[in-house]
């Protein structure tokens, strides 16, 4: 039996938020078919929508350097502020930001403590 591939793209709206996509597909003939019944089919598929968050962050020092373990005090005090930005149209949820900071350094020496 002779076979049809194609792609089908669908657009939708962010005023409207669908958790389904219905789509019913049916093809025709100008020939007599024994079994026309199985020329239409009904698919029900689940829609995901693409998050387009935008993640920046800026700091109060450009570079940070580490002394030698005993050659120096504490450094400069420095700030950094993290950003996200939903920058789509479909809103967000349970959305969690994690921070690695590098606290401890060769031999557990302290190389950063956290005051805010």
């Amino acid at each position: 039996a002779p076979q049809v591939s194609f792609t089908l793209e669908l657009e939708f709206s962010c005023s409207v938020l669908l958790d389904r996509a219905e789509v019913t597909l049916r093809a025709t003939s100008d020939s007599t078919e024994a079994t026309p019944g199985d020329n239409v089919v009904e698919l029900s598929v689940p829609v995901r929508y693409e998050a387009n968050v935008f993640l920046s962050s800026a700091t109060s020092l450009p570079r940070y350097e580490l002394h030698p373990l005993g050659t120096a005090g504490p450094g400069p005090e420095f700030s950094t502020t993290l950003k996200v930005q939903n920058l789509g149209c479909y809103p967000l949820q349970n959305l969690t930001l994690r921070v690695a900071l590098p606290a401890l350094g060769h031999r557990g020496a302290t190389i950063l403590s956290v005051t805010e």
